[in-house]
């Protein structure tokens, strides 16, 4: 019986080969200078006297002085500021467009046609690199773009344009974003509402619903697993914006936030890039590692906030 029984080959071993090179990938690109970013925010420059020489130490000193102190002043709470409201902008419409067409398209009711045509033409612009979407903007918008002269012989906006207006810029920023990632929030929305089973859709066409109703009872309680990961990402994507404010006008205008008159789209990454390019001396870099490490336990914190929003409920 022994010499008959057949032996049998463990395949679950072989799965740990192909899944070693994403974890090789994880701690030379992610893992190691996410420790070695905190680990040089705890360095900074000091002096023992007024004629000691500078030392490096290890501590709290950026914290205390450029996160938190007058040495920073505030730039990076207004840059963080800027940030938040640029995602907002763009975050909001993109959700509530993305979820009325996502719904308008896999409706059985209505039972459009063309369907695929529509979703490669609203998911074109994520394609286009952000390089030559803003290129293409900036052209529109600038004193002599095609958009400005219009609206300047309109006589809504004055001679100077819109793009030196700090506002202005921002709602334009805010625009492109917007433009360029709804019909990829749409796309995945709309796989998430075709993985619900269709069957319910049935029962519920039966028992008299509409569509509204079957919407709020059925797509959106099922569709949470699917909103939870785009809000999610969309967080961290959003919070860490970058090439379209730096390739667009790179925060020249100004707008008053408070008390404080600050650039309209000084990002924090692009902020983060502005001191870690100035050198690699320990206070220059220990000051931008410092304003990542804030960033990421920002970007933790919203991501933790709509994770529990949009968590089930036992």
């Amino acid at each position: 019986m022994s010499k008959n029984k057949k032996k049998t080959v463990e395949y679950g071993k072989y799965g740990l080969f192909f899944i070693i090179p994403f974890f090789i990938a994880f701690i030379v690109f992610q893992f190691y200078p996410l420790i070695y970013t905190i680990f040089k925010s705890f360095l900074y420059d000091s002096k023992a006297g007024r004629h000691a020489a500078v030392t490096t130490t290890f501590g709290l000193g950026n914290y205390i002085n450029y996160v938190f102190g007058e040495a920073g002043n505030g730039e990076l709470w207004q840059a963080l500021a800027i940030t938040v409201v640029l995602w907002l902008l763009n975050f909001i419409p993109q959700i509530l467009l993305s979820l009325l067409l996502a719904a308008w398209f896999t409706d059985a009711q209505y039972k459009l046609k063309g369907t695929g045509v529509y979703k490669v033409i609203m998911y074109m612009p994520n394609i286009i690199t952000a390089a030559t979407i803003a290129v293409l903007f900036y052209n529109f918008f600038n004193v002599n773009g095609m958009i400005t002269k219009t609206l300047i012989d309109a006589g809504i906006v004055s001679k100077d344009g819109l793009i030196d207006k700090g506002w202005w810029s921002l709602l334009i920023i805010a625009f492109i974003q917007f433009w360029m990632w709804y019909g990829n929030t749409m796309i995945v929305l709309i796989a998430g509402i075709m993985g619900i089973n269709p069957s319910l859709y049935e029962a519920a066409m039966v028992d008299g619903a509409t569509s509204r109703q079957q919407f709020f009872k059925i797509t959106l309680p099922l569709l949470r697993p699917i909103l939870q990961y785009t809000m999610v990402t969309s967080a961290i994507g959003g919070l860490q914006m970058f090439d379209i404010p730096q390739l667009f006008n790179k925060g020249i205008p100004l707008i008053q936030i408070g008390d404080s008159t600050v650039k309209s789209t000084t990002t924090v990454v692009m902020l983060i890039k502005q001191y870690a390019s100035l050198g690699s001396t320990t206070e220059n870099l220990g000051r931008a590692s410092a304003y990542s490490v804030i960033l990421f336990l920002v970007t933790l914190c919203v991501s933790m906030i709509f994770y529990k929003m949009t968590a089930e409920k036992n």
